[in-house]
């Protein structure tokens, strides 16, 4: 019977880790499905989606801990059922004045429209013209039967003039 189980890692970052995981995930006849790992504040953060034989996981356990004992944390947690539905993902891609609270704002709206966030992705960085912190995201999320786009969009304006949204659907 096959598992399917998520690796959340974090330590500090230097070269071979993700090596190391991968060496781990083929160890115990594992197959690496998914992954999001990054620098983020000095640490190397992350999580992979793993699918592998269940009588394997003492193995894949036994492999982490050699990885563990290297410096990176690591544990393994089951991973949920895949969603129902057939709802089209859409990209979201906002850019505005950075400030206190304005993820809160953001995901109050989407939260409040209904929408489910498939991933987030955010930073800041300096503004070409003025210098300023702009907040830039990058957001993949499902609406509900019965939300539109522009509905999406009127909503995610309306938190700031300064905010600009795109969208593309996949």
């Amino acid at each position: 019977m096959k598992a399917r189980i998520i690796l959340t890692v974090l330590g500090s970052d230097r070269p071979g880790l993700t090596q190391e995981l991968a060496d781990a995930v083929l160890a115990a006849g594992g197959n690496w499905l998914e992954s999001h790992l990054a620098r983020l504040g000095g640490k190397y953060v992350g999580s992979i989606l793993v699918e592998l034989d269940a009588a394997n996981l003492p193995q894949l356990s036994e492999e982490v801990l050699g990885v563990d004992a290297s410096g990176l944390q690591v544990a393994i947690v089951p991973a949920g059922a895949a969603p129902a539905g057939d709802a089209k993902p859409i990209l979201v891609e906002l850019v505005g004045q950075d400030r206190p609270g304005i993820v809160r704002e953001v995901t109050t709206v989407l939260s409040a429209i209904g929408a489910n966030i498939e991933s987030f992705a955010s930073e800041t960085e300096p503004s070409a013209h003025s210098g300023e912190e702009l907040f830039k995201a990058k957001i993949e999320l499902t609406l509900p039967s019965g939300s539109s786009p522009t509905q999406l969009q009127d909503a995610l304006e309306a938190i700031s003039g300064e905010i600009m949204v795109d969208f593309s659907f996949g």
